[in-house]
């Protein structure tokens, strides 16, 4: 996926169908993709993912797979099928599973002539800091374990990566220049944190080296959400 000139990913972190739709009524004119996540894929199913692309926007289906290395290709197969345009898989797989999902979506772009989504691999959720690592027995501090799951994902040769913003900069001093960056804990400046620990505002993950910005709350849970869609676009 080849990034457009909105850089602006709305997470649909909704609990129901109508209320994606809504919302997808109202900013697809104003924002590059959407976001579907665990919560709503699980509520409304695939057909979520076939009433956007029939809008003609952007899917990134961010189920961030985790299993053996064939259970991830069939997973990463089947969401060929629904014509998403991002998914995500969890770099902590391996290398030898993370490569079993890039050749699936390659394969499959080939077998089906739709063009072959971008596998952007999970490295450190940005809930985590580096207590939370420490408590699942990871010893590297955030930025260390970011830094080697990073590598391994380009090894295994995807071509995008979701990382903290406070990520970036290094990222893109040791990933070859075509890796993608999707960040999300993008927070407007007069916006809460809520859950993510490391933030940056839009301006400044841009700035830094973004290339796509993933907003939720701020945008979906506005009072009017076509409005902070286009003002965060305009601070840009």
């Amino acid at each position: 996926m080849s990034q457009s000139r909105n850089p602006i990913i709305v997470a649909l972190d909704v609990p129901h169908l109508e209320s994606a739709l809504a919302l997808l009524e109202q900013l697809a004119p104003v924002v590059g993709a959407f976001k579907v996540g665990k919560e709503l894929f699980v509520a409304a199913g695939p057909d979520i993912v076939r009433r956007i692309r029939d809008t003609g926007a952007a899917v990134f289906l961010d189920l961030k797979f985790h299993d053996i290395p064939n259970t991830v290709a069939k997973a990463v197969e089947a969401a060929m099928r629904l014509d998403v345009q991002m998914l995500t898989i969890h770099t902590s797989g391996g290398l030898a599973m993370m490569q079993a999902a890039q050749k699936s979506a390659e394969e499959a772009a080939l077998r089906t002539g739709k063009t072959q989504p971008l596998v952007l691999g999970v490295t450190v959720l940005t809930s985590f800091n580096t207590n939370d690592l420490a408590e699942v027995g990871v010893s590297h501090d955030v930025g260390e374990q970011v830094e080697r799951l990073a590598s391994l994902a380009a090894k295994a040769g995807l071509g995008g990566l979701v990382c903290s913003p406070l990520e970036i900069t290094r990222l893109r001093q040791i990933l070859p220049a075509h890796v993608q960056l999707v960040t999300p804990g993008i927070r407007p400046a007069d916006s809460k944190a809520d859950d993510q620990k490391r933030t940056l505002t839009p301006k400044e993950a841009m700035t830094a080296g973004a290339s796509w910005l993933v907003i939720g709350r701020p945008i979906c849970a506005a009072p009017n959400p076509r409005a902070a869609a286009e003002a965060i676009l305009a601070s840009l």
